[in-house]
């Protein structure tokens, strides 16, 4: 398996293969050619490939360091200490979710009036809460917004009020010694709300694969749990109509990002150019900066490292050390493959904001059943799984939106 280190290497090989055929046309003051575009997407593909590789083994990295720490700390604990309760908890829900036992004895299965709060008659059936946050952590490597945004826990179905400030008050007024000055008649103040909706997916696993898995049983459930959550979230924070699922930030809303906050000064009907995405990145305002991050789907960064700006330098910066992002305009570049990508007039292709203030609710009432003999016939075990959340953009003037002329 190849490292991080040559596999930049090799990135950074094709990104300048691919500006070498922009720069020889520009050199003889002319289009690229046919075959040169076909050359330049070709190799513009393989530096996303790249890229995903990079991202995929940089998350194996970490998540090899974390197990390694929680292994060893674990070791610590029952060395010290014997088995912990929570322990025992995961042994009975990993042993219910392979074979719908609570353990080894068949006294465990006997029918009984099952309760949450007990572990021995019930409770056992709950997702143990180290397996919920698990859950979550890998949505989180898998969603580029849930990195950003900024995640409030909410138990039940509870609510959460997001106070506004909608109308700012007027400037003071330059007075005398003994006056107050105007009175304010300007300021409103606001409220939005958010709930979490449900988000559900069911899949099969078979019972030989959960009897002879050399992974616990609930690891496999739980990564192909986590790949269907997160593309579904991703798109719901990207695209998303606020309907029963979350607003996205590529959705004009007066309850999110109006349309005062897009951009299209210079663009072309069918492409972004260097002076829009200047344009752009003025728009907003300079103390969001510094926390701010652009995004674009992949097309959309093909046609980004084309850019030049007046003095012949090119806009898009790849990442040459581990963890670096691509850059544009001294700001990271993050891909998405559910961003806008139609270019055509008057279409949303990229934006640029502080995602903090994209607010992301999780309610932890998350729950499993197993589905045994409805698959009876195809030798499979269902399961269901099902989560709340709900997310938003709250303040509008952190974000600018990328449009097409």
């Amino acid at each position: 398996m190849p490292d991080i280190k040559s596999l930049r290497e090799e990135r950074s090989k094709l990104v300048h293969d691919a500006r070498a055929i922009v720069d020889a046309a520009e050199a003889d003051k002319r289009e690229m050619t046919a075959d040169e575009s076909a050359q330049f997407d070709a190799l513009m593909g393989k530096v996303d490939a790249k890229r995903s590789e990079i991202e995929r083994l940089e998350k194996l990295t970490d998540a090899e360091r974390e197990l390694d720490a929680v292994v060893e700390t674990r070791a610590r604990e029952v060395a010290a200490t014997g088995a912990k309760p929570s322990d025992r908890q995961m042994l009975a829900w990993r042993s219910w979710l392979a074979n719908g036992r609570l353990g080894n004895n068949l006294s465990d299965d006997e029918v009984r009036a099952f309760q949450a709060a007990s572990d021995t008659e019930g409770g056992y059936l709950v997702a143990p809460e180290q397996f919920v946050m698990q859950l979550i952590k890998f949505v989180d490597d898998a969603v580029h917004i849930r990195g950003l945004a900024t995640i409030y826990q909410v138990s039940g179905n509870g609510k959460i009020g997001v106070p506004t400030l909608d109308t700012d008050a007027a400037d003071s007024d330059w007075t005398t010694e003994l006056l107050t000055g105007s009175e304010e008649t300007t300021m409103r103040f606001g409220k939005r709300s958010m709930m979490p909706h449900p988000l559900a997916k069911r899949i099969k696993v078979s019972q030989t694969l959960l009897r002879v898995a050399a992974m616990p049983a609930e690891q496999i459930v739980l990564q192909r749990l986590a790949y269907k959550f997160a593309i579904t979230q991703e798109k719901a924070y990207l695209t998303g109509n606020g309907v029963q699922k979350p607003l996205g930030v590529f959705t004009a809303s007066t309850d999110g990002i109006t349309t005062a906050r897009d951009v299209s000064t210079d663009n072309a009907a069918t492409a972004m150019t260097a002076d829009g995405l200047i344009n752009a990145k003025y728009a907003l305002k300079a103390a969001y900066w510094n926390n701010a991050t652009w995004m674009f789907h992949r097309d959309g960064v093909k046609q980004i490292a084309k850019l030049k700006d007046g003095e012949g330098q090119y806009l898009w910066r790849e990442g040459m050390r581990q963890g670096e992002p691509d850059m544009l305009l001294g700001r990271p570049v993050v891909t998405s493959e559910n961003a806008p990508s139609t270019f055509t007039t008057g279409q949303y292709v990229g934006i640029l904001g502080d995602f903090s203030h994209y607010w992301i609710i999780d309610s932890l009432a998350m729950n499993f059943q197993r589905l045994v003999e409805l698959y009876a016939e195809t030798n499979q075990v269902g399961f269901i799984g099902r989560y709340e959340g709900d997310g938003m953009p709250v303040l509008a003037e952190a974000f600018v939106r990328v449009k097409l002329g």
